[in-house]
C-alpha cells in the first residue's frame, strides 16, 4: 500500500469493509465463488495497486443466475414493509461504514473524499426513502361500468432485476436501483465497472452479512464482476426482465437492442450534454460558483457535469472574465486532500479522450481560454491529472456535440431573448440536465415550460449537478428516457395488474355487450 493511502487509512478502510484479502468477485449473498481472469485495480490518485478482483465465468453465471432466480420465489412473498426492515438494516450499516466506504469510493474512483462521503451520503438517503415507500407500494382503484363489480390495479414484483453501473458513481446508482428493487420484492444482479470492482465487493459484503442475520434467501443481492462481455450474460437473458444500465450512449444503444430482441425492460442512465443558459439578468457570482463546480467537480466525469455555458452577448464578457479568474484558483492534486477542488480522471485512457476533444475544438475554429494539459511530476505520478479547461466555441461544433468525460467547458453565445438559447441548449442529442441563471420570473417560467427546457432536470439558479433523492433522476432523447431513485421511479421494477371482481349472481359484460345462451 502506498504512503498516501497508508496515511490516508485505506488499510483499516479495506479491513472494515471486509476487503484485506479480496480476490472474488462473484457472489450470491451467502456464497462467493469465481473461476474468471484477475482484475486488478489500480487508483487514479497515486497509480497504485488496491487489491485484486476475480472476474465471472459464464459457469460462475449460471450459478448466479440459478440462486437469484430461487431465492425470488421466497423473496417477493414476504410482506413489503419486512422487506423494508432489512433495508433499514442495511441502511444502519452504511451509517455505521459511512467513513471507510466513502475512503475507499474516494481512493478507487478518484473524486474528492467529500465527493466520497457525499456518495455514500445518497446510498443512506434512498434506504430511507425505500423504507418508508416499503408500506406505500400502492395502486388504485376504479369505478366499474358494470353493476356490482370492483375494479382496481396492484403492483406484484417484477423478478431479477440486473443492474449495470458506471465508475464515476461506483455505488451509488447501483442503491438507487436496488433498494427501490429489494423494498418491491425482486432480486438484484449487479455488474459493477471493472474500474471500481473493489467498492461493488465493499457493498456486497455488507449487504450479505445484514442478508443473513435475516435469514433473506440466498441470491437476493448478487454481483459479477468484469467487462461487457460479463454484462451481455445479462442483457441476452430472458430470466432478467429488466435491465437498468447506466453509462455511454453508444453502450445504451447496445444494451436497449439485446433486451429489446428478447421484449425485456429497459432502465437507460446515458449520456449529458448539460448546459446553463446564462440571462442578463442572471446573478453573475452564484452563475460562477454553480457554472464552475458543475465543469470541474468529479473532474468532470459526472453525467450532469456542465458541459456548456450559453451567455448572452451583452454579458459574455463580464461572465467570461469571471470564469478566468476562478479558473485560476483552483487546487488540482490528491483528492483526499481536502484543500484541493479537483482530483484525477479514472485512467489514461479518459486523459487521451481529455487531450483529443482539446485539440478538436482548436482544429474547428475555437479558442481555448483556459489552457488545458496533463500535470506531471511526484504529486501526479498515476498520469492521470489534468487542468480543467475553458474553450470558446459554436454549438455545431462536432466535439461540443459529443459529451467528454472530463472538465472541459465549452462557451457560447447568444442574443436576442432566451428562446435563443433554448434553442442552443436542445440542440444536442443528449437530454439529461440542464440549467437557466435569471432573476427574471417570465425567462424561468419559460425555460420550465413545454417549449422551454427538452430534458429530464431542469434547475433554475442553481447548477446541472447535484440531485436529491426524492425526485426522478433521468433524462430524454438519447439519455434513455429512464427515471431512478424518487417520485414514482418504483413502478419501474414491478409489474402493473388490473383486477376486476364479479360480486353478483350476473355475468354482464363490458360496454353493454350482449351475449345470451
Amino acid at each position: 500500500m502506498s504512503e498516501i493511502a497508508e496515511n490516508f487509512g485505506i488499510s483499516e478502510a479495506l479491513k472494515e469493509l471486509g476487503l484485506q484479502e479480496t480476490n472474488n468477485g462473484t457472489s450470491t449473498g451467502k456464497d462467493f465463488f469465481s473461476n474468471g481472469d484477475v482484475i486488478e485495480s489500480y487508483s487514479p490518485v497515486d497509480g497504485s495497486l488496491i487489491g485484486k478482483v476475480k472476474t465471472t465465468t459464464k459457469e460462475d453465471y449460471e450459478k448466479v443466475i440459478s440462486t437469484a432466480s430461487k431465492g425470488f420465489k421466497e423473496w417477493r412473498t414476504w410482506p413489503a414493509p419486512a422487506r423494508g426492515e432489512v433495508v433499514r438494516q442495511f441502511n444502519e450499516e452504511l451509517r455505521r461504514l459511512k467513513e471507510p466506504l466513502g475512503k475507499l469510493v474516494s481512493f478507487e474512483m478518484g473524486k474528492s473524499y467529500q465527493e466520497g462521503l457525499g456518495e455514500v451520503q445518497e446510498m443512506i438517503d434512498i434506504c430511507d426513502f425505500a423504507v418508508g415507500l416499503s408500506r406505500q407500494l400502492h395502486g388504485l382503484t376504479m369505478h366499474s361500468e358494470r353493476p356490482g363489480h370492483r375494479m382496481y390495479e396492484q403492483y406484484h414484483p417484477l423478478g431479477v432485476v440486473g443492474i449495470i453501473s458506471a465508475f464515476n458513481f461506483p455505488v451509488a446508482v447501483w442503491s438507487w436501483n436496488t433498494a427501490l428493487a429489494w423494498v418491491c420484492g425482486d432480486a438484484c444482479i449487479w455488474k459493477g465497472s471493472e474500474k471500481t470492482p473493489l467498492t461493488s465487493v465493499a457493498c456486497q459484503n455488507i449487504a450479505a452479512n445484514v442478508f443473513a442475520k435475516n435469514d433473506v434467501p440466498a441470491g437476493i443481492s448478487s454481483l459479477i464482476t468484469g467487462d461487457y462481455k460479463v454484462g451481455e450474460l445479462m442483457t441476452n437473458d430472458k430470466r432478467v426482465p429488466l435491465i437498468s444500465a447506466t453509462g455511454s450512449i453508444r453502450m445504451g444503444k447496445i444494451v436497449a437492442q439485446a433486451v429489446a430482441a428478447r421484449l425485456g425492460k429497459s432502465l437507460l442512465e446515458l449520456g449529458g450534454n448539460n448546459a446553463i443558459i446564462v440571462t442578463p439578468d442572471a446573478d453573475i457570482k452564484n452563475t460562477v460558483i454553480g457554472a464552475v463546480f458543475g465543469a470541474v467537480g468529479t473532474c468532470g466525469q459526472r453525467c450532469t457535469s456542465t458541459r456548456r455555458l450559453i451567455i448572452h452577448e451583452s454579458i459574455y464578457d463580464k461572465v467570461k472574465d469571471a470564469l478566468v479568474r476562478a479558473y485560476k484558483q483552483l487546487r488540482i492534486g490528491n483528492p483526499l486532500d481536502e484543500n484541493n477542488h479537483v482530483g484525477p480522471l479514472i485512467d489514461k485512457d479518459a486523459v487521451k479522450n481529455y487531450q483529443k476533444a482539446l485539440d478538436q475544438v482548436v482544429e474547428e475554429g475555437g479558442n481555448i481560454l483556459v489552457e488545458g494539459g496533463v500535470l506531471e511530476g511526484e504529486a501526479y505520478e498515476s498520469g492521470c491529472y489534468v487542468k480543467p479547461a475553458i474553450a470558446e466555441a459554436e454549438n455545431d461544433f462536432k466535439i461540443v456535440q459529443h459529451e467528454t468525460f472530463a472538465p472541459v467547458l465549452y462557451l457560447l453565445k447568444y442574443s436576442g431573448d432566451v428562446s435563443n438559447a433554448l434553442e442552443l441548449q436542445n440542440g444536442v442529442v443528449q437530454g439529461l440536465s440542464s440549467a437557466i441563471m435569471t432573476n427574471n420570473l417570465r425567462e424561468a417560467e419559460r425555460f420550465l415550460s413545454v417549449e422551454g427546457s427538452d430534458c429530464g432536470i431542469a434547475n433554475v439558479n442553481i447548477g446541472t449537478s447535484g440531485a436529491e433523492i426524492g425526485g426522478a433522476f433521468g433524462g430524454e432523447k438519447e439519455t434513455g428516457g429512464g427515471r431512478e431513485s424518487g417520485s414514482d421511479a418504483w413502478k419501474i421494477y414491478m409489474r402493473r395488474q388490473t383486477n376486476t371482481i364479479n360480486y353478483t349472481t350476473e355475468l354482464p359484460l363490458a360496454q353493454g355487450i350482449k351475449f345470451d345462451l
